[in-house]
């Protein structure tokens, strides 16, 4: 099968979204597929052609959240290089940008389409608004939301029933929905993989200690991922490091509340990392915590249980899903959050079974297990394209 995968994120962003899709491509990939790119240029205002022509990079304006960059100008030689590929079938992994882009093109060429929602806007809007038309801007975004992913689509993916039911539920979505744990090349965040001595070496530039009790945090330094919890809980004990891994805009707002907590000692910023480094920094921790509620799935939630990494996650529909007792807890309040802390710090033996069964329920999140589901869902879409195409041929001739 011949596929083009079309995102306004790609390495070398890195994010979740970057992430899963470099690996659906590599799993895709191993299966025999052939697979082709369409993204933003992220430093750039050019078009560039990658990988003899199967990566296309199209320039694009930064829109205020993150790293992001919105495209709109698509010359003939872009949509030319796309005609050549003789595409089966194409994945949208964005709505907006070159998300249009995609359907423009599925349309023009009769070409099946698949779309991917992974992120929750409603959660973002402020960095666009400020706090203004805060509920027409959500009012708005759930109407684009519902055409681009119900009117321009053939087949929907989500990947947890929490964005599933707010289709269903919020958003009065019809149509049917596939729900697709995003997988990851979950292997390489075995613990084995690692020279123990380049985790010391590690280790020690943080200064990090081996009586330590170390949290760890991986994502967006953002205020919807709730980081000043994390941080005004922790306790007064020297032993207890919280690890923060990543950039964004609000890390200034939290080293302003280190410092003004006085805990410059205990929490760690590490600042952002390069995505093939990132599997040894999860050897730093002891434990995974996130008290984000704006995730659609949070694979580093995932990563940390392939890094054999019990998680401490809030009650989140999210994490539900993956954390249990055998592999972590799910706090409700400040006090749950640091009671598990205080519990674990008094016995460390609690870390030992969990940690074992975080690795073992890492298993079925497994990039070649969402491959192989990703591409039943690419067969219904090109059937259900099929079948149109008849049954417009069939109308087409009783009109003649």
């Amino acid at each position: 099968m011949r596929i083009g995968i079309f995102s306004d994120s790609y390495p070398p962003y890195i994010n979740g979204v970057s992430t899963s899709i470099l690996m659906l491509k590599e799993a895709l990939e191993k299966k025999g597929h052939e697979v082709f790119i369409v993204t933003v240029n992220p430093n750039k205002m050019k078009y560039e052609f990658e990988d003899n022509k199967k990566i296309i990079r199209i320039p694009g304006i930064p829109i205020g959240i993150y790293d992001y960059r919105l495209t709109g100008i698509y010359p003939l030689r872009v949509i030319n290089t796309i005609r050549k590929w003789k595409l089966d079938v194409i994945h949208s992994q964005t709505e907006f940008g070159i998300g249009t882009f995609s359907r423009v093109i599925a349309s023009q060429l009769r070409i099946p389409i698949v779309h991917t929602y992974h992120t929750y806007y409603e959660d973002y809007m402020y960095y666009i608004t400020k706090g203004h038309f805060d509920k027409a801007s959500r009012r708005f975004v759930r109407e684009l939301a519902n055409f681009y992913c119900d009117k321009s689509i053939d087949e929907l993916i989500v990947p947890t029933k929490k964005i599933y039911d707010v289709y269903k539920n919020k958003y009065k979505f019809k149509r049917e929905i596939n729900i697709i744990p995003t997988g990851l090349d979950i292997s390489r965040f075995y613990k084995e993989n690692f020279d123990i001595k380049d985790v010391n070496k590690l280790k020690e530039k943080y200064k990090i200690n081996k009586d330590d009790l170390t949290l760890l945090f991986v994502g967006r330094i953002g205020k919807e991922k709730n980081i000043d919890l994390l941080i005004n809980n922790m306790i007064d004990d020297k032993r207890l490091k919280l690890i923060i891994i990543g950039d964004g805009p609000d890390i200034n707002f939290y080293k302003d509340l280190v410092k003004e907590k006085k805990l410059e000692n205990n929490v760690i910023f590490v600042g952002k990392v390069p995505y093939n480094e990132i599997p040894i920094y999860y050897q730093l921790g002891n434990i995974f915590v996130t008290a984000s509620k704006s995730e659609t799935q949070g694979l580093t939630v995932i990563e940390a249980l392939a890094s054999s990494l019990p998680v401490i996650a809030i009650n989140d529909e999210s994490f539900r899903n993956v954390i249990n007792t055998e592999n972590g807890f799910i706090f409700e309040t400040d006090e749950e959050y640091k009671d598990i802390l205080k519990k674990i710090l008094n016995d460390r033996k609690i870390l030992d079974n969990l940690s074992e069964n975080a690795r073992i329920s890492s298993n079925k999140y497994s990039s070649d297990t969402f491959a192989s589901n990703v591409l039943k869902v690419y067969e219904k879409a090109i059937e259900k394209r099929k079948n149109k195409t008849i049954i417009n041929k069939i109308k087409e001739s009783f009109d003649d």
